[in-house]
Formats: C-alpha cells, structure tokens, sequence
C-alpha cells in the first residue's frame, strides 16, 4: 500500500515539486509534549467526527438541536468560521504576492494552503448540514435561483475554491506570472463570495436585528483579522517563538495591520448596538439588548476577539510578536463566539404575527442547544482542517525563501 502510494507520490512531484515522496514521513515528527498532546487531540477530534458522520447518517437532522423555529445550529456557525479564515487566508496572501508589499510576501504560499485547508473543511461541514447535498450540486447548476443569496454564496464559493487551487498550483511551480492572474481572481471572487454570504443574514427582513448592509462588510472585517491571527499561529507553530529575522518583520507588519483592523472593528460593534437599540423597534431593540447582557459577547467576541490582541499590539508598538501568537489563540476563539453568537442571536426573537396580542402569546426569546452530534462534527472539522495542513506542510514546499522550509 504504502509502496503504492509513494510511485503516485514520484508522478505527482513531476507536477509539483515536494518535499517528501516517502508516506511515511507523514508519521515522523518531533515528539515534544506540545506537538504530542496536538496529534492526539486531533486523533480524538478525528474520531468524534465519524461518531457524529454516522449519527448523521442515522437519524440525518433529528441528530441535531435545530428546529423550526431555530433552524440555523452549529453547523451553519462552523461553516460560517471555517469560509472566513479561507477568505481572510486569501485576503492577506494577496496582499503580498498579487499586490507585490514585499514585506509580506513570505508567508504568501502558506496562507493560501491555508485558505484551501480552511474551505475544504468549510465544504466538509455545510454538505453534513443541507439534507442532500448530491441533489443540492444538481440542483445548483440545473436550476438556479438567481435571486437567492444562498445560490449565489455556492456558486461564488466553489469558482473561489478552483481559482485559489489554481493560484496555490503556480505559486508551488514558482510561476508567479500565472499566479498573480489566477490570484486576483481568487481574491475578486472571495470577497465577493463572503460579502454575498453576509449579505445572506443582510437580506433577512424578517430579521430586523441582522436586515441591512452591516454584515456584508462586517464579514470581510472579521476576514482579516482572522486571517492576521491564522497567520500568527501558523508561524509561532512552525518557529517554536523562535522567529528568523525576515519572518520577525513580516508578523510585525501583519501585527500592524491586525491592530488597524481591530480598532475598525471595535466601531463596528458600537455602533451596531447603538442602531440596533435606537429606535425601539421592539423585535430589533428587545434583541440587540438580550445579546449585550450575554457572557459570550463580553468575554467571547469583546474580550477574547478583539481587546487581548489589540491591547498587546497597543502597547508594544505592534513588537510584542511572541505574546500575540497566543493573544492569536484566544483571539480565534473568540472569533468563533462571533460566528456562533451571529447564527444563534439572529434567529433569538421569534418569528411574529400581524396582530399580536389577538393570535398569540407575548414573544419570549427562543433557546438553542447544539447536540452532542452537532459538536462532535465541529470538532471533528477542526480536526480536519489540522490534519490536511500538516499534510501540506510534511509534503510541499510552503515557505518562499528556501532557506527557510
């Protein structure tokens, strides 16, 4: 088998030049306490995720805490999580090798494995969500529904996957000519393609708390500050805090714009709540107040999200690089409360008839628990996305500058 594998391995480095032709070098790595505990946390995530696939496939949506009136879980949320690194991967790769800012450049070829990485496992979740997903493709291209935001966000997403691919082929063939081109696409296509998913919550009339233009552009914010983070992690990772002299100025300058970026993004959440409240629009207001009494918008978005990162950026100058790749972890955590927090708080207030108090009891606000089958394939997803990276990484050149591979 492995014999097999390593003559498809020999061919495909005739394509592509790689760093290891030999399977098992996929097994071999440094047994420190920290990549261990790593591997067998993603070995178990790896597990929770067939337990949860096969529930799936047992009981499909009765598996999961959504229902009628809360039809959107978990899964929408990791979705939603796993699009926005890709896009945000995209976003900041492009910035060096398509815009040609030369101080980014290194970390070009590992953001856009990165952003493949992070799509895929994206796909991975959303197919376990819709109820057939065969007939969704089918559908989807035999009869589309051009005024839907959903249809559009599938279409622009699967164009965006084939033009990163593609980008990521010529970047590892080091023909930046063709990459370029094939980046712009990408990065023209992705962003449209999340601020078409934004717009999925922004076309909710029914939703007056999520209806409007806010979450387009919040979606491309939120983007890039988890594609700052990603980066900050990927690098602390592969360098053990222990960062060369080039990559040191590259995170600096990542850390620069990460604070710019989160500056901007504090404003965004002010003054959604302040809209959100003015007003008094009942449905709105009532619901915009239930979310700022939560813990996991203080602590989550507000403080894990957005204040750690920027108050150790603040202060340091944007210096402090090893202090930020772990204000990055918590940052990504909280960036998962947004995502969460968005699915979940948009759908809180309960759908209502034209005359309340004749047809109906006074609205109190929905409840929503994700169940274990739901959790065990968002782990598992995570457990994915780190198990095709390190795929990537063991087997193809990921760094620019040579010497440092």
């Amino acid at each position: 088998m492995f014999a097999l594998a390593e003559k498809g391995m020999k061919q495909i480095e005739k394509i592509i030049p790689m760093r290891h032709t030999d399977i098992r070098e996929l097994f071999k790595f440094e047994r420190t306490p920290l990549n261990l505990l790593i591997a067998f946390i993603t070995f178990i995530f790896l597990i929770l995720f067939v337990v949860g696939f096969i529930n799936y496939l047992r009981f499909g949506h009765h598996a999961y805490g959504v229902y009628r009136e809360h039809p959107w879980g978990l899964m929408i949320a990791m979705y939603i999580f796993f699009v926005v690194s890709s896009t945000g991967l995209c976003i900041m790769s492009a910035i060096g090798h398509v815009f040609e800012v030369k101080v980014l450049e290194p970390f070009s070829k590992r953001a856009i494995h990165g952003a493949l990485v992070t799509l895929i496992s994206g796909f991975i979740v959303i197919l376990l969500e819709v109820g057939h997903p065969f007939r969704m493709m089918l559908y989807n291209t035999i009869s589309p529904g051009l005024t839907s935001a959903i249809w559009g966000m599938g279409v622009l997403y699967s164009l965006y996957l084939i033009f990163i691919a593609v980008e990521f082929f010529f970047l590892l063939r080091h023909d930046h000519k063709w990459a370029k081109r094939f980046g712009i696409f990408g990065l023209v296509v992705g962003i449209a393609a999340h601020s078409n998913l934004g717009a999925v919550f922004g076309f909710l009339v029914g939703r007056p708390v999520a209806n409007g233009i806010y979450y387009p552009l919040y979606f491309i914010l939120t983007a890039m500050v988890t594609g700052c983070y990603l980066i900050f992690l990927m690098y602390g990772f592969k360098y053990k805090l222990d960062f060369p002299e080039n990559i040191q100025k590259t995170l600096i300058a990542t850390a620069k714009i990460l604070g710019l970026l989160l500056a901007i993004l504090l404003f965004f959440e002010i003054w959604k709540a302040l809209t959100s409240i003015y007003g008094g629009m009942y449905d709105r207001s009532a619901t915009a107040i239930h979310i700022l009494k939560s813990s996991s918008f203080w602590i989550g978005e507000i403080f894990l999200g957005i204040l750690v990162p920027f108050i150790i950026i603040l202060f340091s100058s944007a210096r402090a690089i090893k202090p930020l790749v772990f204000a990055s972890f918590t940052g990504m955590i909280g960036i998962f409360y947004m995502r969460y927090d968005l699915v979940n708080d948009t759908q809180l207030f309960p759908m209502q008839t034209l005359k309340i108090t004749e047809y109906q009891l006074p609205p109190s606000f929905i409840h929503y628990t994700p169940s274990m089958t739901e959790i065990f394939i968002a782990l598992g997803a995570i457990g994915i996305a780190i198990t095709l990276y390190y795929i990537g990484d063991k087997l193809l050149y990921l760094e620019n500058d040579p010497e440092n591979v």
